[in-house]
């Protein structure tokens, strides 16, 4: 007998379970995480777990219909991204 699906917690997915899910390499996926570029992800002791509604909402930020749409919601490339220019206090605005 199969338990309902509707009562089951939700999965988690490893790296590299989830790097196949979204069909990215585990080096990919790690590269996000260092630059803070990729899904939401989890630390279960020293275990990096990644919830499938989370891959999910992360690969959805990146949907367009055409390359004319705007992109508000867009999936960053997996390197560093400069920083939001934000004033320091303290220091006069320029």
């Amino acid at each position: 007998m199969r338990p309902d699906l509707a009562v089951l917690p939700p999965r988690y997915l490893r790296t590299k379970e989830a790097a196949e899910f979204l069909s990215l390499s585990a080096r990919t996926l790690e590269k996000h995480r260092t630059y803070g570029t990729g899904p939401t992800y989890r630390k279960l002791g020293g275990r990096v777990v990644y919830a499938i509604e989370d891959l999910q909402v992360w690969v959805a930020r990146g949907t367009v219909t055409s390359t004319s749409d705007p992109r508000g919601g867009q999936v960053l490339p997996a390197k560093r991204q400069p920083l939001p220019a934000v004033p320091q206090p303290g220091r006069y605005a320029p």
